[in-house]
């Protein structure tokens, strides 16, 4: 298959890209390089030892992708492009309502023109809201999301969703995922945030190679085994992997699909575990809890074991090495 990989150099879109041409895809990327490096395609290609298509676009200049259409045979897309930074969301709303929506419609409507209507969208946990249990099922359905940014991913749901109703010969595959962390076991490619990290992984690492101080951990009087917060941390090769079951197994319809782990992980679990497996030391201080913030919830990923034959198999330890490799190779 030839796929078109939207924000194809970032952090998902670039392990997937690695996952996609492992399988002998042909892959398209485009990036407008807004949250991510020219040198990603390099080492992409170093990675796969294969010749990478790149176009330095933006998905906003409608122009722009209609050249990409135009010049390749496109099956399907991947969608990742966006912005993302939750507190930046908070800042700038504006700025994230018009690129992630008009970027999204003007590929979904490059798409129609050109008949190619296969998509793989890259939505979030984040639209399950405060649903108010622990294990996250696709059936809870979206609710008001805590940022500009997981409103986004909520309205382009029902974006797709709507464009489905209008033409059932669409197949659209919607990717809920959880806590994607780790980096390849190349040490070549893995999380680049700008600036200082809004993630805990990144943050972790950062100070573990003395960039940053301190690590704040939210609250450590939570109804949890150590009162710290429980997330479900996925490693990114896995859920690079998940990309690749849902294009294979892409059928006609709307499909949604968690893709976690299945289990929680403590803030001081993932934090001793690191420090354990890479001999190194975190200094972490224990401050308030954030505003929002759950005490516990992570995914059922059920239906994409059964329909995708798609389950996590990185395990924390794995997370936690191959996340400082790439630190470590990349100072």
């Amino acid at each position: 298959m030839k796929i078109l990989v939207t924000g194809g150099l970032g952090f998902i879109g670039s392990h997937t890209v690695v996952e996609l041409l492992k399988e002998n895809n042909e892959v398209i990327i485009v990036d407008n390089l807004y949250n991510s490096k020219i040198e990603v395609l390099e080492k992409l290609e170093k990675i796969t030892g294969k010749k990478i298509k790149f176009y330095k676009y933006d998905l906003v200049n409608k122009e722009e992708i209609e050249k990409i259409f135009k010049e390749n045979e496109i099956d399907s897309v991947i969608h990742f492009a966006g912005y993302k930074a939750v507190g930046e969301s908070v800042k700038k709303p504006l700025m994230y309502y018009s690129n992630n929506l008009i970027s999204t419609i003007n590929l979904l409507e490059t798409m129609n023109k050109y008949n190619v209507k296969k998509i793989v969208f890259s939505s979030s946990a984040t639209v399950y809201g405060n649903p108010g249990v622990v294990k996250y099922t696709e059936e809870l359905g979206r609710k008001d999301a805590s940022s500009p940014y997981g409103t986004t991913k909520c309205m382009i749901e029902k974006i797709l969703e709507d464009l489905y109703a209008s033409d059932n010969s669409w197949n659209i595959t919607i990717l809920r995922y959880f806590n994607p962390v780790g980096a390849h076991e190349s040490g070549l490619i893995g999380e680049e945030p700008n600036g200082i990290p809004n993630n805990l992984m990144p943050y972790v690492m950062k100070v573990a190679s003395g960039k940053l101080e301190t690590l704040s951990i939210f609250g450590n009087d939570y109804p949890t085994p150590d009162g710290t917060g429980i997330r479900d941390y996925i490693h990114v090769v896995d859920l690079a992997k998940g990309h690749v079951k849902a294009l294979e197994k892409i059928k006609e319809g709307l499909n949604y699909y968690n893709l976690g782990s299945g289990k929680g992980i403590s803030v001081l679990e993932l934090v001793n575990t690191f420090e354990k497996i890479n001999n190194v030391k975190v200094n972490y201080k224990i401050v308030g809890r954030r505003e929002g913030d759950l005490a516990e919830y992570y995914a059922d990923a059920t239906k994409a074991l059964n329909e995708l034959n798609w389950k996590t198999e990185k395990t924390l330890e794995d997370i936690c090495k191959d996340s400082w490799n790439y630190e470590k190779n990349n100072k």
